[in-house]
């Protein structure tokens, strides 16, 4: 039900219902800071726990967690989960990072290593997680920006959101997918488009 301009509504998830407006608690690593654990998130009535893609993935690895059930036995959470896509923490490495159609090529801050991830690679590495909810892979541009390069960067990350929707979808049509990941990439993709207009 829609009441003027309300953001309220209650979002179902495969691993329960976020009613917004809604707090997400970051646990950056799938831990929260300050010892809370699991039990306690349920306690204090936490809705959904937010997760980073790029750190789980540099450490300690998105295979690792696979490997273990996914984020929610990996973190103990049994609620919805939200995985960024990465790509905030991809372009806030400035120096460490090359940026091509293709995706972004970057320097891990722990080891050093080459990675590589565009849209493709974070909606991968997403769904390995077992997240609930994946974001889609996006250009973070720095402030300020020059109009010319945001413009660029606006249209470069609509076209990064049809190939995260695209994978998205042949991901989940996958058999052995851990949890099939919801991916909002359409309604992230109205709203940028609103926003590049």
């Amino acid at each position: 039900k829609k009441v003027g301009n309300a953001r309220l509504c209650d979002f179902e998830t495969v691993h329960g219902t976020i009613h917004t407006p809604a707090f997400m608690n970051v646990a950056t690593a799938g831990a929260i800071k300050g010892g809370l654990s699991a039990v306690d998130l349920e306690n204090i009535e936490t809705q959904v726990m937010l997760c980073n893609t790029y750190h789980l993935h540099v450490r300690p690895g998105d295979d690792l967690i696979h490997d273990l059930g996914g984020l929610h036995k990996f973190t103990g959470w049994s609620g919805p989960i939200l995985t960024d896509s990465g790509g905030f923490q991809v372009f806030s490495l400035a120096k460490l990072r090359k940026i091509k159609e293709e995706g972004v090529s970057f320097n891990s801050h722990v080891d050093g290593r080459r990675i590589f991830m565009g849209p493709e690679e974070s909606m991968q590495i997403q769904s390995h997680l077992g997240s609930t909810i994946a974001m889609a892979f996006d250009e973070c541009v720095e402030n300020p920006a020059e109009y010319s390069y945001s413009k660029q960067s606006c249209a470069r990350t609509v076209r990064w959101l049809k190939r995260c929707k695209a994978e998205m979808e042949r991901l989940n049509s996958l058999p052995d997918t851990i949890n099939k990941t919801n991916s909002y990439s359409e309604s992230i993709k109205g709203a940028l488009l609103m926003i590049c207009a």
